[in-house]
């Protein structure tokens, strides 16, 4: 793997070196992180897996890109379509070797969801977890009433640990009288 830092007018700019058999290509992680972000987790599809936090590193291990990834959940049925999405999207990019590793340490965290995330899965009428405070807060969302989505009650209660998917469960708000589902924070 070749690494090299070139400033750049807002601070460094990483770029990686893309070595081929004719020529050394420069090519901006920034840029492949930008087609990364095409490929949306089909579980939750109004976000995409560089939002989520699930992508954790691109590099060249020689000719080949290596994307490091951390489920969301051990044993995520989600894992294997984004695999496949991320090779398929980087293939139709012009790249001949492409490799993903999953990366289980450190765990993924719902703190590595960006804000724009956040913001997504209330636009889209799923709360959005509340910081992790580094304790064990799996059930904390039983116990502690969710934000609603709709209209930003507390006055709500859930109505059963997994919803649609293992990493959300479902509540109901008393004063909007909507169902919603919540992103468990991990």
């Amino acid at each position: 793997m070749l690494r090299v830092h070139i400033p750049a007018q807002n601070g460094n700019k990483e770029i990686l070196r893309y070595p081929t058999t004719k020529k050394l290509y420069m090519v901006d992680k920034e840029k492949i992180l930008e087609t990364l972000k095409e490929v949306y987790d089909p579980e939750i599809p109004v976000l995409n897996i560089v939002e989520m936090g699930i992508v954790r590193d691109v590099l060249f291990e020689g000719k080949k890109l290596v994307v490091k990834i951390t489920p969301t959940y051990s044993g995520c049925p989600a894992m294997k379509t984004i695999e496949e999405e991320i090779l398929n999207i980087l293939h139709d990019d012009d790249f001949d070797e492409v490799a993903v590793e999953k990366i289980y340490a450190p765990p993924w965290t719902s703190d590595w969801l960006t804000g724009e995330a956040k913001h997504k899965l209330k636009q889209h009428g799923i709360a959005p977890p509340e910081k992790n405070s580094g304790i064990d807060s799996s059930r904390d969302y039983a116990v502690k009433p969710v934000l609603c989505p709709f209209c930003n009650s507390r006055n709500t209660s859930i109505t059963s640990f997994f919803g649609s998917t293992a990493c959300k469960s479902l509540h109901y708000c008393f004063d909007c009288t909507q169902p919603f589902e919540h992103f468990k924070c991990i």
